[in-house]
């Protein structure tokens, strides 16, 4: 378990990195597509930095896994790990809409024990930390009571005639975020089936799975962190109810993008 306080002056940091995030906003600043289909800016590794140099005073012994600096195997070797993403939702960042936020996880042996998302412009702090509840600001966050898979809502732009049953609702470009809606009740299921990566999810994962989410990969299966790829194959958060019922739906999809 993490040591008393450090959740606290984790949620500082992000805190910290979300209002330089929010200074540079309303600023010129440069971006560029890293690859095709995936922007980044100037201020992306502004906050990756402030962000390794805070936490790396907070735990010295900590390896890192982040989106914005050249990943270093000596982490896997580290029982404790930071994972991050700066800003995660650039494309909203960029295109000034509030889906982003600053994420940070500190992994234990490759499960996730403190998630911070900090959104600022969206007014948002959420937090957990292991065996302790999830919160947006004050108020604990508890998963929808949802028993059946139609009708239940998803954060998404459009949905596939085989899942017209199921009801969209707001997207954050996000996924942490996306994620965290699950927690709050405010959606009942999140599902992508494709290669992602550890730093998009980490802080979400425990903060829906301490709001009691039920939370795998797109297969069902346990999600691992710090792993030699820093990937995982798509990621499922729901209800518990509906939760075997969505990976019965999306298996014979996921099968077919393994195969591809």
């Amino acid at each position: 378990m993490p040591e008393p306080g450090l959740a606290s002056r984790v949620a500082a940091i992000a805190a910290e990195a979300g209002r330089l995030a929010m200074a540079r906003w309303e600023t010129e600043f440069r971006r560029w597509e890293k690859v095709p289909g995936s922007p980044v800016c100037d201020v992306d590794l502004e906050v990756d930095a402030l962000l390794r140099q805070r936490l790396g005073a907070l735990l010295p012994d900590a390896g890192w896994l982040s989106e914005e600096t050249a990943d270093d195997r000596a982490r896997l070797s580290a029982r404790r790990v930071w994972v991050v993403d700066p800003i995660d939702g650039t494309r909203d960042y960029l295109r000034h809409r509030p889906g982003w936020a600053v994420s940070v996880a500190l992994v234990d042996d490759g499960a996730p024990v403190i998630g911070v998302l900090d959104a600022p412009a969206r007014s948002e702090c959420w937090t957990a930390e292991a065996g302790k509840g999830a919160w947006r600001g004050d108020a604990r966050l508890h998963v929808a009571a949802r028993d059946r898979l139609a009708g239940a809502r998803v954060p998404a732009d459009q949905l596939p005639k085989v899942d017209s049953d199921l009801v969209m609702v707001a997207k954050p470009n996000s996924i942490a975020l996306r994620i965290a809606m699950v927690a709050a009740g405010e959606a009942d299921l999140l599902a992508t089936i494709r290669w992602g990566n550890e730093w998009d999810v980490a802080a979400a994962v425990l903060i829906a799975r301490e709001a009691g989410a039920a939370i795998t990969d797109a297969l069902g299966r346990p999600l691992a962190f710090n792993t030699p790829s820093g990937q995982a194959f798509g990621v499922l958060a729901s209800a518990p109810g509906i939760h075997a019922a969505a990976v019965e739906r999306l298996a014979d999809r996921a099968r077919d993008v393994l195969k591809a």
